[in-house]
């Protein structure tokens, strides 16, 4: 009779401790095909794709925190956007086009990017959406500031498209 009460209680202890287990894809929606799914509605999928696998973060995320990823992938490269800015500036101090960038990349990183991480933390995503919208045009009015090509072509490019892909991340919370 003891050996009968202590297995349902056994039964009882097993699944309490599996059940969690068993579960996990309803507590953490962040399974294998999350990356694909999220990256199948932005502009750009290999770009997005190859950004979020970039970083382990994402292998765990859920889209808020895909989201937050991509904008640290577009604070990355505005970031060297605006080293490789600050060095062609040391050349050339008087460039109006290169002093205009430097403002601009300097809104996308002090403005642009915290504004869309705390939208984001703090569950307002339309003003990270906006945000990173604006970090796009920013970057495509640094390119538009030159006559012809720019030396920044290619990393304004990159801002463009990485901004607009976390926009595109940010617009799936709304």
């Amino acid at each position: 009779m003891k050996n009968l009460m202590s297995l349902p209680a056994f039964i009882f202890l097993i699944q309490l401790v599996f059940h969690p287990i068993c579960h996990c894809k309803v507590m953490f929606p962040m399974d294998a095909n999350l990356i694909d799914q999220t990256c199948r509605k932005t502009p750009n999928y290999k770009l997005c794709v190859s950004s979020l696998k970039s970083d382990p973060r994402s292998k765990s995320a859920d889209v808020r925190g895909l989201a937050l990823v991509m904008v640290n992938v577009v604070k990355t490269k505005a970031t060297t956007t605006l080293k490789r800015i600050n060095e062609l500036l040391k050349k050339t101090p008087r460039d109006d086009s290169l002093k205009d960038c430097h403002h601009m990349y300097l809104t996308i990183l002090q403005a642009d990017i915290v504004v869309a991480n705390e939208a984001i933390t703090l569950g307002d995503p339309k003003f990270a959406e906006e945000s990173m919208n604006d970090a796009g045009i920013e970057a495509t009015n640094c390119e538009n500031n030159f006559k012809g090509r720019t030396p920044l072509t290619h990393l304004n490019r990159d801002v463009t498209n990485v901004s607009g892909v976390a926009a595109a991340i940010v617009r799936i919370l709304l």
